[in-house]
């Protein structure tokens, strides 16, 4: 078995697209979120809220060719992913094209624009808008695709299109990738584009937050005051490396990822179960030959769903006891769905190295339904830790768990 270390972080969001950027806003409190006026025409979808990246650039360099196949997700993702291989010393190095990386990413679905360029012709008949790239840009693996391709590499594709594990599940498969010896370097997370589609996905069920007026109220994780969801689009991408590879390139290491824990509730779609939940935790921790008791903060899914929220925290207790410290930085992002397991991983590793830690934003009283833990509210908590985990829960009953080991 290979040890897997993390040598590259980086993501784009509503906060910023650097670590002292986003951390800045994050310790003033300020949240992501806006009214999105201009969703006003949709006259059937109830909320007005949203996470958007408002000043996302393709960087000059990029050719008009590159963009050619690439819709916004997969600019995200690409765009995250340059900048961690930046941040690893290795964009440009040639090792990365001589089939020792792949890449492992994934979004909840491909470019919507020419999703309704395919509806028109089902609808309409006609063709309009539509060319050689349109599947290239709206395909589920559209993300995985062009990062391969963009940068090159001839490593394994593992696409993750599994809603809101699919970052996750990137960096989980990316780690036994390496782990299991298959190769020694990894691309992994994902990417998310901002639709109202996606908003309505979960307007239709009840679930998205109405605080249209009062825009930076809402989302309220683990709140007893909360009323739904606010969706958020980005881009989080891991270069996950053999470690014996990186000590010997001089890598600069940021964490190491000891444990992954993925399963599936196998009884409805949308309705969370405890037992599974708190199961992927435990094969993390398995994974990882550690107890439970090593873990010093989870970094928790945390979207302000009620059952979602509610089932979280109760299998989280369960296993680790009311003194786990838990936040959800969902709460000033919104839910980046395909993205938010690759940016909270990311998060969660700057918080263990930086020993600062982030509350839940907006979370004044918690449901007193939600398992008995130690929520993190008001401030920045100063806590020394050598393990953090990071979980994340999709549709489909999609569970997953990753554990970081502080470096060295």
């Amino acid at each position: 078995m290979k040890r897997v270390v993390v040598t590259g972080m980086a993501g784009i969001t509503s906060l910023g697209s650097d670590w002292a950027s986003i951390e800045a806003n994050f310790v003033a409190g300020r949240s992501g979120i806006r009214r999105m006026d201009e969703w006003d025409r949709f006259t059937e979808l109830n909320t007005r809220l949203a996470g958007p990246i408002d000043d996302f650039a393709v960087p000059s360099h990029w050719t008009r060719k590159q963009l050619r196949s690439m819709g916004r997700v997969s600019r995200l993702a690409v765009g995250a992913a340059e900048q961690a291989l930046q941040d690893a010393g290795l964009l440009g190095n040639p090792i990365i094209r001589d089939g020792r990386m792949g890449v492992a990413c994934g979004s909840s679905t491909g470019s919507t624009d020419e999703i309704k360029a395919f509806g028109n012709m089902l609808l309409n008949s006609v063709a309009e808008g539509l060319n050689a790239n349109s599947y290239v840009r709206m395909m589920p693996h559209t993300t995985a695709a062009n990062i391969s391709i963009f940068f090159g590499l001839t490593g394994r594709l593992i696409p993750t299109s599994s809603a809101c594990t699919s970052g996750s599940q990137g960096i989980g498969y990316a780690y036994e990738s390496i782990k299991f010896g298959r190769l020694p370097l990894m691309l992994a997370g994902g990417a998310e584009e901002l639709c109202p589609t996606e908003a309505m996905v979960f307007d239709a069920l009840y679930a998205t937050s109405l605080k249209n007026d009062a825009p930076h109220t809402s989302p309220r994780p683990y709140d007893s005051g909360r009323d739904g969801l606010v969706i958020g689009e980005g881009g989080g991408m891991l270069v996950l490396e053999e470690l014996e590879h990186a000590l010997a390139r001089g890598a600069h290491i940021h964490a190491e990822i000891v444990g992954f824990g993925s399963n599936a509730d196998g009884q409805h779609t949308t309705r969370p179960e405890v037992s599974t939940m708190r199961r992927a935790m435990e094969l993390a921790l398995e994974d990882a030959g550690i107890g439970a008791h090593a873990i010093g903060y989870v970094n928790g899914h945390g979207t302000a769903t009620e059952q979602g929220d509610i089932a979280e925290t109760q299998a989280t207790s369960e296993l680790f006891g009311k003194h786990m410290p838990i936040s959800s930085q969902k709460s000033f992002l919104g839910h980046t769905l395909g993205a938010c397991g690759a940016l909270e991983s990311w998060f969660s590793i700057e918080m263990m190295n930086r020993d600062r830690y982030v509350p839940t934003l907006n979370l004044d009283q918690v449901d007193p339904r939600c398992g008995e833990l130690d929520y993190l509210r008001g401030e920045v908590r100063v806590m020394h830790n050598d393990y953090v985990m990071n979980n994340n829960f999709a549709f489909g009953g999609v569970n997953t768990s990753l554990i970081f080991r502080r470096w060295p």
